[in-house]
């Protein structure tokens, strides 16, 4: 004797079904509205808020180059441990990719003068 459960779904009648979709309809589009309207604090001089977003991307620039550089850093580390040629070299190569990525601003700097 087998146990056999029954997976069958219960009946939804019409109203319930539109009803259900008008309310999910009515949530999602007060969370859009919700997500999407933000208040914006416009500062007095424009060029002041180019200049806040430059220093915002090249922040975010370098946290990415400072997570390469710590990731470069174990890779050598467990290339000396394992005495693995290739990891050293890919480990080399990702601390000095995290080098440059980190000081982004300092060399454009340096470069435009």
């Amino acid at each position: 004797m087998k146990n056999e459960k029954n997976t069958a779904k219960l009946p939804v009648p019409g109203k319930v079904k539109r009803g259900f979709r008008r309310y999910c309809t009515i949530v999602m589009a007060l969370t859009l509205l919700g997500c999407c309207s933000m208040t914006a604090f416009a500062a007095g001089d424009p060029l002041q808020v180019i200049n806040n977003l430059s220093d915002f991307i090249f922040g975010l620039i370098r946290a990415v180059g400072l997570i390469l550089l710590g990731w470069g850093i174990v890779q050598v580390g467990l290339s000396l441990q394992s005495h693995d040629p290739s990891q050293r070299s890919n480990g080399f190569l990702t601390l000095a990719g995290g080098i440059i990525i980190t000081f982004t601003k300092e060399i454009l700097t340096l470069i435009t003068g």
